[in-house]
């Protein structure tokens, strides 16, 4: 995160002698990534991080390709994937390639107080369809709710606690770092002025509950496609304090601005995150065009570079027939793709739009697993034929 952020109790000068109130020291941990210039903060423990008391089982949890090689356009009923009790069981692959993984959830129950969650692979962006509760991490609490998106450096570790069993997720799992877009940035790193949101709608650890407990505490640890169980000697949330710029935050979709114009706006005005292999965008509520002979749908287009992944989320998606909440639209790049028969000249003369979805925009093409086929629509890219007279 490109602004700091701190909590808790750190001493006045970094990696000096910091004691508790026995005498003894804290542990000062540097977390950060791409190796000591990346963005980093620093946590001191009541008790050493790395005590490893056992390492259990591995589990293979890497997508597997039910279609390595697509061009063909899908759509997936998202909300047809199972609700499970266990978050990680719950989180069903649905699109992968070595960038990115996208998965659909259905968690019905909180994580255990005793179960942890750490991404050593990748970061994750976790967009809250329906639900609410607090994530907890090792930095502090973050409560979330409905529309919210969780921004989760990898490293992190947290658990879910969920209100009520009514809960839909669509994860984005990043095999690179996750930023703001670098064009809505100065040299600084401050969000400008025409940038749809700022620092201020951002949500970091708001509370950091520190917790000096010994025993056996069990971090899930996902490493390489696979799920590495360690034990480890004493509490993971027993940071005392901590500052710095690398956290995990909260950010409602409701907070982000649209920008809007005379014609039509192409999808970078919806970016909202950025990485050096795809993109994440924010479709919300907004004006349409207001050129007098504007047409709000889009125009059709060639998704030559990249692939399009589209999550409805709520509302009427005036460029689209057939859509209802928590679908999934696959346009793969080399075709192009546009608003359905009947859309286009429909669109004229309307005044706004209450849709909202998140896309995913992936610049190497998306695989298929068979638990996106079982959900699949499969006579979706035939929905663009005129209908017969």
């Amino acid at each position: 995160m490109p602004f700091y952020h701190k909590l808790g109790t750190i001493p006045a000068k970094r990696h000096t002698q910091f004691r508790k109130a026995d005498g003894s020291l804290h542990h000062e941990q540097l977390f950060g990534t791409i190796g000591f210039v990346g963005m980093s903060s620093l946590l001191y423990h009541l008790r050493r991080p790395t005590m490893v008391k056992r390492v259990g089982k591995s589990t293979d949890v890497s997508p597997k390709a039910a279609i390595e090689n697509n061009l063909l356009s899908r759509k997936l009923e998202g909300f047809k994937i199972k609700p499970q009790q266990d978050y990680l069981l719950s989180r069903v692959p649905v699109l992968f390639n070595s960038d990115v993984t996208i998965h659909l959830a259905a968690p019905s129950a909180s994580m255990g107080k005793e179960e942890f969650f750490k991404n050593a692979d990748c970061d994750e962006v976790v967009f809250v369809h329906d639900g609410a509760g607090v994530l907890h991490t090792m930095l502090g609490t973050i409560p979330f709710k409905s529309g919210d998106y969780l921004v989760i450096p990898r490293g992190i570790i947290h658990r879910f606690e969920f209100e009520t069993a009514q809960n839909r997720l669509f994860i984005t799992e990043s095999a690179h770092p996750v930023y703001t877009p670098k064009r809505y940035r100065n040299h600084f790193g401050q969000l400008l002025e025409h940038s749809p949101y700022c620092e201020r709608d951002m949500r970091p650890p708001s509370e950091l509950i520190t917790i000096d407990q010994v025993g056996e505490f069990t971090i899930q640890i996902k490493k390489q496609g696979s799920l590495h169980e360690y034990i480890y000697a004493s509490h993971p949330f027993d940071i005392v304090g901590w500052d710095g710029y690398h956290f995990p935050y909260a950010m409602s979709i409701h907070d982000f601005e649209p920008i809007t114009g005379r014609v039509h706006q192409p999808p970078p005005v919806h970016q909202t995150f950025e990485t050096d292999a795809f993109v994440i965008c924010s479709f919300v509520p907004r004006l349409y065009d207001y050129h007098p002979l504007s047409i709000p749908a889009p125009y059709n287009h060639s998704n030559i570079d990249s692939d399009e992944v589209l999550y409805y989320a709520e509302g009427d998606f005036m460029s689209r027939t057939g859509i209802d909440r928590g679908y999934i639209s696959l346009h793969p790049a080399g075709i192009p793709h546009g608003p359905h028969p009947g859309t286009y000249e429909g669109s004229i003369g309307k005044e706004k739009t209450e849709e909202l979805a998140v896309m995913v925009d992936t610049f190497r093409p998306l695989q298929v697993t068979s638990a996106a086929l079982e959900i699949e629509h499969d006579d979706y890219h035939q929905s663009w034929l005129d209908p017969e007279k």
